[in-house]
């Protein structure tokens, strides 16, 4: 009798198990929905571009193909160069400008218009002597530095003896032949020597992370870019981290120092009046979704880094959690590149908002995110899988339901 009913006991508890994890079975897959996931699926994202409560921005999704990847490819490097104008390619850096100081000698034979009267009668006593001795006239050389002239704002100086003289946009060579000419009527074959003491015309500014920021004076070798922010003591940090901003006149163009070191082309030669920013701005793009090492923010550490690279620093797609189909790139797209896509978002001050989709199952994509550069906050997102949700409601279920079993067992 006790055999009969420890045996009903048994069966009837087990029973009881399996009824409790059956009803809950039922319960949870009516509540799948409610599962935790790292990220939206493909078909959650492209709804998403259709509502339009879900999309306030407006944002397009493109797939990737040749010729999205043709547009935005053709954005590296960027192009500084275009504010070297075909026409002002050449920048002259040995003219004299409003602000500079000179400094001008001034050599005459005889008694001279500058000469101090001490050496006029030893000039004049050494005559005498050479005409009493029979061995002829010898005229004597003399010379005087002015004082230190400053060219005006108007770009002018004022010269004893000469008066008001152009000086701003010729070189020192050309000035002193225009003081020698007016003062060839009033000095027995005068010379004239123009140096610049002080240059502030043929300068550049640079400011930002540098070691010794400051005015830096362009020479007649035509310094490029590059050769200014080494002038001024080299960037801080590292070239791909280092955005170097030039400002030129009222155009502003601007990259990463690796780019310049990199491209000769795009290293153009500073002019006159440049001012350059050397700003630290580390460049990352952040990853979510079902992403082989999760969500991370990962820097570039290296001038360019293309699709196909980024996608390989962070695993790829996770094998069990991700959808390959479905790899989103969402981009704060630049106007010039939008216009070519045809974008018809409208834009913000960020850039037009884009989503480009490549489907890694395709081979040909793989080429194609070679091509693709990724920039500074481009964000990744790898798609969970359709079943994504069901597999951690597999897993739930499991963990809940062995300590039953294992249970129930034990009491069998």
């Amino acid at each position: 009798m006790q055999v009969v009913l420890f045996s009903f006991f048994r069966s009837s508890r087990i029973s009881r198990v399996a009824a409790s994890c059956g009803g809950g079975l039922f319960l949870a897959l009516g509540g799948c929905s409610a599962m935790p996931d790292s990220g939206p699926s493909e078909s959650v994202v492209l709804k998403a571009e259709k509502t339009p409560a879900t999309n306030p921005l407006g944002f397009q999704i493109l797939s990737v193909t040749p010729q999205v990847a043709a547009i935005l490819g053709a954005e590296i490097p960027p192009l500084i160069s275009s504010l070297d104008s075909a026409n002002n390619a050449f920048s002259h850096n040995d003219r004299i400008g409003a602000g500079d100081v000179l400094t001008i000698t001034i050599f005459e034979l005889g008694s001279g218009l500058f000469s101090p009267a001490s050496s006029s009668s030893n000039a004049s006593s050494a005559a005498s002597n050479e005409a009493s001795s029979g061995a002829g006239p010898m005229a004597s050389i003399t010379n005087q530095n002015l004082p230190p002239t400053e060219v005006e704002a108007d770009g002018t100086i004022v010269l004893p003896y000469v008066g008001r003289l152009q000086a701003a946009g010729l070189t020192p060579q050309m000035l002193a032949d225009s003081i020698r000419k007016g003062l060839a009527k009033k000095s027995q074959n005068p010379q004239v020597m123009v140096r610049i003491s002080s240059d502030i015309s043929n300068t550049v500014i640079v400011s930002g992370e540098v070691h010794r920021p400051g005015r830096v004076v362009l020479s007649t070798a035509q310094e490029r870019l590059s050769d200014v922010v080494a002038i001024a003591g080299g960037a801080t940090y590292a070239p791909e981290d280092t955005h170097v901003q030039l400002v030129r006149g009222d155009q502003i163009g601007a990259t990463d120092l690796g780019t310049l070191e990199s491209f000769p082309r795009e290293d153009i030669r500073a002019r006159p009046g440049d001012r350059i920013h050397v700003i630290y701005q580390p460049r990352t793009y952040t990853v979510f979704g079902a992403a082989g090492k999760g969500v991370t923010e990962t820097p570039f550490k290296s001038p360019h880094v293309s699709l196909a690279e980024a996608l390989a620093r962070i695993g790829g797609p996770a094998d069990a959690l991700a959808d390959p189909n479905a790899a989103f790139l969402f981009r704060f797209e630049d106007p010039v590149a939008a216009r070519q896509l045809g974008l018809k978002t409208p834009a913000t001050p960020l850039g037009t908002p884009v989503i480009y989709q490549l489907d890694m199952m395709n081979p040909s994509s793989y080429f194609l995110a070679q091509r693709i550069p990724m920039k500074t906050k481009d964000i990744l997102l790898i798609a969970n899988a359709k079943v994504n949700r069901f597999y951690k409601f597999n897993q739930l279920i499991s963990t809940l339901v062995s300590p039953a079993i294992t249970a129930a067992w034990v009491a069998k």
